[in-house]
């Protein structure tokens, strides 16, 4: 999975040292592999991380990236957010944006569970009207052939007459 530059410096930026914290927390934190995070690490160590202009643009972006960047955003004072902002390429617009576009996408996805869960009702509904007919029909044959034996043992017994 490609992250962007944004990401990737927002997590370096917690593992290097003034943060300095423990890469383990970080991955658990962000979602982004322990062994990433080392690769990210000796990149920028080495001076070779790579650094294009089209990765860091907010446009391109996956909403798991947004969405991070979006919680990250919530947890800053508003003194320190344009700091953050700036940092990583952003205007306040994209957090707004992006947390929109994030309910939505949650939104569509409820909307969406909540038409499977209609359907399936009614598909256990027209199961369980099935299952009742069905139990009502074996009922009636299971009488019928009580009835028929009982008739049977009628007629066998006028026969020894």
């Amino acid at each position: 999975m490609g992250y962007s530059h944004a990401v990737r410096h927002s997590v370096l930026k917690k593992v290097l040292p003034p943060e300095g914290r423990s890469i383990a927390e970080v991955s658990r934190e962000t979602g982004v592999n322990q062994q990433t995070i080392r690769n990210w690490i000796k990149r920028s160590e080495t001076g070779i991380f790579e650094d294009g202009n089209q990765d860091s643009c907010p446009r391109f972006l996956t909403p798991r990236e947004k969405y991070q960047l979006v919680v990250e955003a919530a947890g800053i004072d508003d003194e320190q957010l344009g700091e953050f902002l700036r940092e990583r390429g952003l205007h306040s617009e994209h957090i707004t944006i992006w947390d929109q576009e994030l309910r939505d996408m949650i939104d569509k996805k409820n909307e969406q569970q909540d038409k499977e869960n209609k359907a399936l009702k009614k598909q256990v509904k027209d199961l369980e009207k099935e299952l009742q007919r069905k139990e009502k029909a074996l009922a009636e044959a299971a009488a019928l052939l009580i009835l028929k034996k009982k008739l049977e043992a009628l007629t066998r017994g006028h026969e020894d007459d």
